[in-house]
């Protein structure tokens, strides 16, 4: 089980999420993280990584200087050129969980307040790729959609959306799931941001959907340092936010068999994306928001190299198949 302590001492050099969350702005919030995140890069784990949303392919004699990517290459001393944007543009559309169980919060924020930045984040590093951003806010239900598009202010848009969003209900995976799956034809990136505080057995099926569309798949499971850890200390009258049930408990008693569920659930969580080849982040909201970008971009790197050395497989008719 994760230790938030242990994983806050680590976290020494990258902004405090407490401080972060208390710029009141989502923009001025956003700016902060990544430019902190943007500064990082060179004195972090992450030294020698750059951003690469969109698609690219190493630069090469005979290639033309003009459509080199002068942005990468300030940041990671490599040239790329970027393919043409109605061929090869990114199109993500961020999925962000709205339910009530994402407003528990045991530090001066929530696990809603931590999701929305991520997303915003997500959307601003797109935009300054070039690539297409889209979001869909849903609880039991879509609330808000905004199709993936990169125009003049779409970014403004996405945030406006995502500071707008009231609480919603209970939580279900399916209706938003099903909503991108209909709506969203081209293949691009779909991002989940939900703590999955719900039945997952439509998980598998539903993200299956988007993965057999040809879509690329991340997973952002945002949880509270109480809700992975339980280190509750008082015998106390917990209630259930999205049903409203209350249950009194003892946490001395109840901490083991409370662990035992929960890692039970985040491994099966985990072992649904590993089958759909989906990238799965577990994100304590203490966690710096810098730390959360760096490791998924640096997965999704690192997952597109290896694919990319794959052989492919020809049919018996010469094409590759």
């Amino acid at each position: 089980m994760p230790s938030s302590k242990s994983s806050q001492s680590s976290f020494g050099r990258f902004a405090d999420p407490a401080v972060l969350m208390r710029i009141r702005s989502l923009e001025l919030r956003v700016k902060a993280v990544m430019e902190g995140f943007f500064n990082g890069l060179h004195r972090s784990p992450f030294h020698g990584f750059s951003v690469e949303f969109s698609e690219y392919r190493q630069y090469t004699d005979g290639d033309d200087p003009r459509y080199l990517d002068w942005k990468v290459a300030a940041r990671s001393d490599r040239y790329y050129i970027k393919l043409f944007e109605d061929e090869t543009n990114l199109r993500c559309n961020l999925l962000v969980d709205n339910s009530r169980s994402m407003s528990f919060g045991s530090l001066d924020y929530t696990k809603a307040d931590y999701a929305k930045t991520l997303a915003a984040c997500l959307a601003w590093a797109l935009t300054q790729q070039r690539d297409a951003a889209g979001l869909v806010v849903f609880d039991e239900d879509v609330e808000d959609i905004i199709p993936a598009r990169f125009r003049h202010g779409q970014l403004r848009q996405i945030l406006m959306a995502l500071e707008k969003a009231e609480q919603g209900s209970s939580t279900d995976l399916t209706k938003p799931l099903d909503r991108v799956a209909g709506q969203v034809r081209k293949r691009g990136l779909v991002v989940l941001i939900s703590d999955l505080l719900a039945p997952i057995e439509g998980l598998d099926r539903n993200l299956g959907y988007l993965a057999a569309a040809g879509h690329e798949l991340v997973v952002f499971q945002v949880l509270d340092p109480q809700e992975l850890n339980f280190e509750f200390d008082s015998p106390a009258l917990f209630q259930d936010l999205e049903t409203g049930n209350e249950v009194y408990v003892d946490p001395s008693s109840a901490r083991k068999s409370y662990q035992d569920r929960l890692q039970k659930h985040l491994e099966q969580v985990q072992t649904t994306c590993e089958k759909l080849g989906a990238i799965y982040e577990l994100c304590s909201t203490d966690r710096p928001l810098e730390v959360a970008l760096s490791e998924f971009m640096l997965r999704r790197q690192r997952m597109k190299a290896g694919a990319s050395r794959v052989p492919q497989r020809r049919s018996p008719a010469g094409r590759t198949a």
